[in-house]
């Protein structure tokens, strides 16, 4: 089966680099799948995960938005953030889905609610790509 490289890369370094035969990804016109071969694209991705396959298995990534990049033979992700399930610290995606939880049942004029909203999207992502929900 044909693959294409899949690079995933944060202001922190690369967090995935492999071939697969297949990645799924959250854009912000909708979901895009990518096989090797796609033509050229650039497009924003949402807070959402990765989903990369290699023959029977898929292996998930989190990212917190950014770009992708296809070219026929390469795929890369510029995420602001991104874990693999192996590095999500549950507890702590935990505890900040609890903080903007808590922030958005504020009721006080100088929460930033959108903010907030931000932080619980990705924090239940960390949590769902964790636990294989997605």
């Amino acid at each position: 089966m044909k693959t294409v490289q899949v690079n995933v890369v944060t202001p922190d370094g690369p967090v995935y680099d492999a071939d697969v035969e297949m990645v799924s990804v959250k854009a912000q016109s909708g979901e895009l799948g990518i096989l090797p071969g796609h033509i050229p694209l650039v497009a924003p991705l949402q807070i959402g995960a990765v989903r990369l396959k290699t023959g029977k298995s898929t292996e998930l990534v989190a990212v917190s938005g950014g770009f992708l990049e296809v070219r026929p033979d390469k795929v890369t992700i510029l995420a602001q953030a991104a874990e693999t399930v192996e590095d999500i610290d549950l507890t702590r995606a935990q505890a900040a889905k609890e903080r903007a939880e808590e922030r958005l049942n504020t009721n006080k004029d100088d929460i930033d609610f959108k903010r907030a909203e931000l932080a619980l999207r990705r924090a239940m992502n960390r949590i769902n790509v964790s636990q294989n929900k997605i």
